[in-house]
């Protein structure tokens, strides 16, 4: 009897946990995204695997995705019309197979590939977005899993964006600074001034904070539910275009979901 009721405890108190969670991932899925609305979901042809960042031009979205099973990261390329895969490129660079969130500028699209662990190497990777070529690369003695484009600087978030590295392009070096938020970013890009991050918070929640890029303060932060597939919407892939928010949380099969911000 003494044995049994530990066990006996410990077993109604995660099934009140479960209860506690499960309820907790319904009220927050049904609340999307803080201020936007959500106008459609892109349904994304061919193999994707684990989701890492996502950016688009005017024809195509960019997706990067790590096969964590086989060792590869890829980069793929969909028409913006149809979501049908247009081709599949392996981003694999030896130990370093984890390719992150991504951001194009011009005919430039920056990929950060790193090992799949904290603290270890990346190489920043500038992809010619017409040839498909790679124009250059920028080793960082870091996990690196997003990347962001400033005119002639880079911003790259280490593991969980804890540190944001911030690199010259003019051969200026690299320093860091810290991230001002709670939130692993996932991607970021640079929009209006501000540096944008995207992230996880718990498995059924997630933000989107605003920095501002003179101060390199917090400024704003928007709360994420979750998917009907309870995926936090912030959990990986993120990109904004103006007042266009697009997110993509699921492995594959995956979908592109388009909001729009209220302000």
């Amino acid at each position: 009897m003494f044995r049994k009721a530990p066990r006996t405890l410990f077993t109604a108190l995660c099934l009140l946990l479960l209860s506690l969670t499960a309820a907790a991932a319904q009220q927050l899925g049904g609340e999307a995204i803080e201020h936007a609305r959500l106008l459609g979901a892109l349904n994304l042809a061919g193999e994707v695997f684990h989701v890492q960042g996502v950016d688009l031009d005017q024809h195509h979205i960019w997706v990067t995705s790590v096969d964590r099973a086989n060792r590869r990261g890829y980069l793929h390329i969909f028409d913006r019309a149809t979501g049908r895969l247009l081709r599949r490129i392996e981003l694999t660079d030896g130990a370093r197979y984890h390719p992150g969130g991504i951001s194009l500028s011009g005919r430039s699209l920056w990929v950060p590939v790193a090992e799949m662990k904290a603290a270890s190497s990346a190489v920043l990777v500038e992809i010619d977005t017409e040839t498909l070529q790679v124009r250059r690369k920028i080793r960082v003695a870091d996990h690196l899993g997003c990347v962001a484009v400033a005119g002639t600087r880079l911003i790259a978030g280490n593991w969980d964006s804890r540190l944001l590295y911030i690199v010259d392009l003019r051969g200026g070096g690299v320093r860091t600074v810290p991230n001002p938020t709670l939130t692993p970013f996932q991607d970021i890009k640079i929009v209006g001034g501000h540096l944008v991050g995207a992230g996880p918070l718990t498995l059924w929640s997630g933000a989107i904070d605003w920095i501002d890029l003179a101060t390199m303060r917090h400024v704003r932060t928007l709360r994420a539910g979750t998917t009907d597939r309870a995926a936090p919407y912030t959990g990986e892939g993120m990109a904004l275009q103006g007042r266009d928010l697009y997110l993509i949380s699921e492995d594959g099969p995956s979908r592109l979901f388009h909001f729009r911000l209220d302000v």
